[in-house]
């Protein structure tokens, strides 16, 4: 696997690898596992990892060390981490989800980075997981990377609160087969529409929506 060449990773189980990027379409139609167990294990070394590092390299008090985590391992970041290491392009994907772009679907782009550290550190131990993680993740957050990530709707909210003006959401239209749906979602202030988002789940459309708005003049 090119992947493992390019990290100078030599495994020792290369089936870990190969289940990391199975999706469940691939995994039905060909009767073998999916990526589904790794990605729970991943996601639970990828926590434990960065909660160490903001445990031991920042004075934050809990909750905001909760949110900051949140803030880099939540499936825009994932998704984002994925595709710069091109982990994608190894995906195994069933035929209809092949045809439909699920290639760079974010939440199962999303999903492989979190497989990957969880084959990673069953093949190769903690320590190269770790370093793994230290080396696409914690510059992130040393960086302050990823504006992106924000957390729009509450930024939105903040800055409407002051002017005790109201803020609502609306999902104005649902596209597309029920494993890719599409929604477009509208925010308004005091009964006036100032953005909209699209995206393939309702709060993430609503969290474009809120990007929109704030681009606009709001105050």
């Amino acid at each position: 696997m090119k992947l493992l060449d390019k990290m100078k990773i030599i495994p020792n189980h290369i089936d870990l690898y190969e289940t990391a990027f199975t999706h469940t379409s691939f995994a039905n139609e060909e009767n073998t596992v999916s990526y589904e167990r790794l990605e729970y294990l991943g996601d639970a070394v990828l926590e434990l990892i960065i909660s160490e590092y903001l445990y031991q390299n920042t004075t934050y008090e809990e909750g905001m060390m909760t949110k900051l985590r949140a803030h880099y391992v939540c499936e825009t970041a994932l998704y984002e981490y994925s595709i710069r290491l091109g982990l994608n392009e190894y995906l195994k994907l069933g035929h209809g989800e092949e045809q439909t772009g699920g290639k760079y679907r974010k939440a199962i782009v999303a999903d492989i980075f979190e497989s990957f550290v969880g084959a990673l550190f069953l093949d190769q131990g903690i320590e190269v997981a770790k370093q793994f993680i230290y080396d696409t993740v914690i510059p992130c957050i040393e960086h302050q990377e990823f504006d992106f990530f924000s957390d729009y709707k509450s930024q939105l909210q903040e800055l409407v609160q002051t002017d005790q003006r109201s803020l609502t959401y609306h999902i104005i239209k649902e596209e597309g087969p029920a494993h890719n749906r599409t929604f477009t979602a509208t925010v308004e202030i005091d009964g006036i529409v100032y953005g909209t988002g699209i995206a393939h789940s309702k709060k993430e459309a609503e969290q474009e929506a809120a990007k929109d708005a704030l681009k606009k003049s709001v105050k």
